[in-house]
């Protein structure tokens, strides 16, 4: 039962100005708090029945002329959502950047019920005029978001429950919100993951209509996944400068610079003009991002040619890895599922410091048990190159599929890991999608940053791992799933169970077997890990013992993915082509990051880090979240906590 609204006004203050990430019981999420508390700063009275401002006719149609072409795509999402939730009592409506209503589908009974509360072409749900509600609390929030009942601050809405996806254009500029209502009880389990999927999907057709005249790629680390929802699409312009990147892609390219005119080479170490060269529109090609991720990529639409042949011709850049393909091919095909009796090659893995032969030795036998585990280690420590030796050592058959969990955007986490029915949304595979979770079946799933699971899918997450079922998003039929489940993490879970981001029941279930990476920094083994690290990039590379020694000094708060980087940009620098590389002491302190700011240090730097710092805090300590508020990537958030000395501790 809702409290009063002067006490549970207190109360969301309370709990916001502690950046819990999970309130205690009784209370709605931090959404729906935030939201409550700036219905009370705007003077919003939840208890006097508001009236529904309601634009005129000519200026209804001088809205949807502006908003023609997104208006068009999202009435087509509008129909198949009204196909997928029929029955339930539904109000389905998409409305522009102010949020005024521009179309509406809805189901006779819910508007006879009077539960419509005046929602009509025209109207305008912004959250300022009728406090929290799920179209103008996502035009608000910039984010997806379900109101149920009493969530509403206008206890006028009580009775309704709403979920509401924002739309972005090729840009990441908010043009508009898809929204569905229905009757408190009549609320479904899926709504909002059909909502989330229907919103991307407008923002793919938007992207390629906004970029129809350049060069759109698209990118996922698994072929069959491009073409999907869960694919990056990536725009250039006829001489390689990125024009647009839509959430997926930026996910897929965490880490690395996505800004808009960032070069092709700066992504992915080879000039633009040659993969354009290997690719027709439908075929594939292989990739590698500047940090060693391996990358599918395919050509979704190019201008005409004579536009590409305006483009200056570049000087061939050195790429950052000569890996021989076939042994590149032996690298990316390293996931797939192998024949009945074909034993699985282990990949390189140093394992010399005693530490590092510990959590190997126990990650060897848990697998063969086929019990879950839980890889513990700061960022950067190699929690995924020892999931993958654990793949290997398990005797498995059937894929590697990591899942990072920091990285999926929450519209599409559930229909991701557990999949969908066909027909689910518009521009969905006809078949349906079986999910990464499926897609493991008979091999090992790795949940990567595993923290960063919403709770409602952490508590699908608990019953998948009690029974082993698996039920699709839009779906009612469950299917057995056999996968060894692997977890990892760079906080201390515990921690996380007692501020009340993680489940309790979840932790015991994951960390049945739990192991420990130590820091880069910290290994005895440094010497054979750093130059085993050049060969991945360059075969042909050495380092000399003095280049080690330097290496040595370094505090190396991104461990092996700033090693990568130092590494990379020395060869960069070193301007060979062809023949051994040999990068002595010299060659790689160039390369090496500046020390820390410290109190002489740059006070734009130093303002930088605490405007970070203030962030994580509020937060909840949650790196990813904090990525995402300041519009930043998970490696520059860690880079500035590392600075400031407040690196997640383990």
């Amino acid at each position: 039962m809702i409290p009063s609204n002067e006490r549970q006004m207190a109360h969301a203050r309370a709990v916001r100005a502690r950046g819990s990430a999970m309130p205690p019981e009784g209370l709605p999420s931090p959404e729906i708090l935030d939201s409550w508390v700036r219905c009370m700063e705007a003077g919003l009275d939840a208890a006097v029945p508001h009236q529904v401002q309601v634009v005129e006719a000519g200026e209804l149609a001088q809205r949807r002329e502006r908003s023609e072409f997104v208006r068009r795509l999202a009435q087509a999402e509008l129909e198949t959502l009204s196909q997928q939730i029929a029955g339930s009592n539904f109000l389905l409506a998409f409305a522009d950047v102010d949020g005024v209503i521009l179309d509406l589908f809805t189901d006779n009974r819910f508007t006879m019920s009077g539960s419509d509360a005046g929602i009509l072409a025209g109207s305008c749900w912004a959250e300022t005029l009728c406090g929290t509600n799920g179209l103008g609390t996502a035009l608000a929030s910039g984010g997806s978001v379900a109101v149920s009942g009493l969530e509403h601050y206008a206890f006028q809405l009580g009775g309704i429950s709403c979920t509401a996806a924002p739309v972005r254009d090729a840009q990441g500029e908010v043009v508009g919100v898809l929204d569905a209502a229905s009757y408190f009880e009549s609320r479904q389990r899926h709504t909002l993951a059909l909502v989330q999927m229907a919103a991307t999907h407008i923002e793919q057709g938007l992207l390629l209509h906004q970029m129809r005249a350049e060069v759109v790629l698209s990118i996922h680390p698994r072929a069959e996944y491009l073409g999907t929802l869960s694919a990056g699409l990536l725009a250039f312009d006829g001489q390689g400068r990125l024009l647009a990147a839509n959430g997926r892609a930026r996910s897929q390219l965490a880490g690395l610079e996505s800004a808009r005119g960032t070069a092709f080479e700066s992504l992915f170490g080879e000039p633009f003009d040659l993969v354009m060269a290997r690719l027709h529109v439908g075929q594939q090609t292989r990739l590698r991002d500047a940090l060693g991720s391996a990358l599918v990529a395919s050509l979704v639409s190019r201008p005409p040619m004579r536009a590409l042949a305006r483009a200056p011709l570049r000087p061939t850049v050195r790429p950052t890895s000569r890996l021989p393909a076939r042994d590149a091919q032996q690298i990316l095909n390293a996931d797939a599922p192998l024949p009945p009796g074909q034993p699985r090659p282990a990949p390189a893995f140093v394992s010399d410091d005693p530490a590092v032969a510990e959590a190997c030795r126990l990650v060897q036998g848990a697998v063969r048990m086929a019990v879950p585990v839980l890889i513990a280690g700061d960022t950067g420590t190699g929690k995924e190159l020892l999931a993958r030796h654990a793949h290997a050592c398990s005797g498995r058959s059937g894929a590697f599929v990591a899942v990072n969990c920091g990285a999926l955007p929450d519209e599409l986490f559930e229909a991701e890991l557990f999949g969908y029915a066909p027909g689910a949304f518009t521009g969905a595979r006809r078949e349906g999608s079986a999910g990464l979770i499926v897609s493991a079946d008979g091999g090992t799933l790795l949940l990567d940053e595993v923290r960063e699971l919403p709770l409602h899918l952490q508590a699908a997450l608990l019953r998948f791992l009690d029974d082993q079922r698996v039920r699709p998003v839009g779906g009612t039929a469950t299917r057995h799933v056999d996968v060894q489940v692997l977890a990892a993490t760079n906080v201390d879970l515990e921690d996380e169970v007692a501020a009340r981001r993680f489940r309790a029941d979840l932790l015991y279930r994951l960390n049945t077997v739990k192991v420990q990476l130590p820091s880069l920094r910290s290994r005895r083994d440094f010497a054979a890990a750093a130059r085993q690290v050049l060969a991945a990039i360059d075969p042909l590379a050495r380092l000399d013992d003095g280049a080690v020694q330097r290496l040595a000094q370094h505090g190396w708060p991104g461990n092996f993915r700033e090693l990568r980087s130092v590494l990379t940009r020395a060869l960069l620098a070193s301007g060979a082509e062809g023949g051994p590389v040999w990068l002595g002491s010299a060659a790689v302190d160039a390369c090496l990051p500046a020390a820390p700011v410290g109190a002489g240090g740059s006070a734009l730097q130093q303002g930088a880090t605490e405007r970070v710092l203030r962030e994580y805090e509020r937060c909840g300590h949650s790196v990813s979240r904090a990525a995402r508020a300041l519009g930043i990537s998970r490696t520059t958030v860690y880079r500035h906590l590392a600075e400031a000395g407040s690196l997640p501790r383990l």
